[in-house]
């Protein structure tokens, strides 16, 4: 374990390379930061230090910079994570509010999270196994066939259009009637079992078609869906010295699967998920930090965001803003 001078030694190490891109020599932790000991002192902590594997030389005549093992050190003993400023928050409620409908709401928000941390923003639409019915809706496109509307209550869409033969507007619009009686707030797990019935609510002429719209319906909710992500801000990686590992990144970016795993999973919405480093998954973002959050309504976990960028990344700042836009989004998603 480290004593208290050690990991202030550590703090102001990471503090200054992340704010200079320069390996950091004793001498600047004197003139930047009031440590109150000797510059040999803190010369024989950053021995320690870069014994233990905290921080590393890159060339023999240059300061230290921080390790993988070193931010981890950093962020777990963060004793406060960055505010936004009041003129941040209310910046991003207002972006955020403006959104008119659940694609909107990610394309803003996975943009406006890029430019608040200048870093790549990955955002994943709300499961579907999450989420209830909000509504369904059956819309008669041609002769013998139907549009069927699965609206959740996170506004998520989903449509399927149904082949059912002749059926009249009075018969849509009684099964539509009975499918929003049996089906609204819902989970999607309780769906099949109040659905069992529903042909023998209708007549002999009409059952046809409500055992066609009930297939189509469970299919589209037991389907195995392929999580849908988006990301911006890929950008923002050319002005980070990734030297050689930069192609890695990006190809790794454009994998659904690998940006799923990069999230990681749902877990206690309170906390934030921070990996460094050798802690990702992917081989090719070995070189990159990930800050991620759930977000939701109420108790209720959707998904998850984030943002991925440089190890030597302002992590106070970006736990900060990754926790905030989590916080936003789940407002707007609880009032639409």
């Amino acid at each position: 374990m480290l004593d208290d001078r050690k990991l202030a030694v550590l703090r102001a190490i990471v503090e200054d390379y992340v704010s200079t891109n320069e390996p950091v020599g004793s001498k600047a932790l004197v003139d930047r930061h009031n440590l109150e000991v000797s510059s040999a002192t803190i010369r024989n902590d950053m021995a320690v230090l870069e014994e233990q594997g905290y921080i590393a030389q890159p060339h023999t005549s240059a300061g230290r910079v921080p390790t993988d093992k070193g931010y981890r050190l950093f962020v777990d003993r963060l004793s406060t994570i960055k505010p936004l400023s009041v003129a941040e928050r209310r910046a991003i409620e207002t972006f955020l509010s403006g959104a008119y409908d659940l694609d909107d709401i990610v394309g803003r928000t996975v943009r406006l999270l890029a430019q608040l941390t200048r870093q790549v923003a990955v955002v994943q639409y709300p499961s579907l196994t999450r989420s209830s019915v909000r509504h369904v809706e059956l819309v008669p496109v041609a002769e013998g066939r139907l549009l069927l509307v699965l609206i959740t209550n996170t506004g998520r869409v989903e449509q399927r259009v149904i082949e059912t033969g002749k059926i009249s507007e009075e018969s849509v619009g009684h099964l539509r009637a009975l499918l929003n009686t049996c089906l609204d707030g819902l989970g999607f797990g309780d769906v099949p079992s109040a659905v069992a019935d529903l042909p023998d609510k209708v007549g002999p002429d009409e059952r046809p078609v409500a055992a066609a719209v009930l297939s189509v319906l469970l299919e589209t909710l037991v389907e195995n869906h392929e999580e849908k992500i988006v990301f911006a801000g890929a950008a923002n990686l050319a002005a980070v010295d990734f030297s050689p590992s930069l192609r890695e990144v990006l190809v790794a970016l454009e994998e659904q699967v690998v940006l799923m795993r990069l999230l990681g999973e749902t877990g206690d919405s309170s906390t934030l998920t921070v990996r460094i480093g050798t802690e990702n998954p992917d081989e090719g973002l070995r070189s990159t930090s990930v800050v991620a959050a759930d977000y939701g309504v109420g108790d209720l976990t959707l998904a998850r965001l984030g943002v991925l960028g440089p190890t030597r990344m302002d992590y106070p700042g970006t736990m900060g803003a990754v926790r905030a836009v989590a916080r936003y989004v789940g407002q707007i998603l609880a009032g639409s």
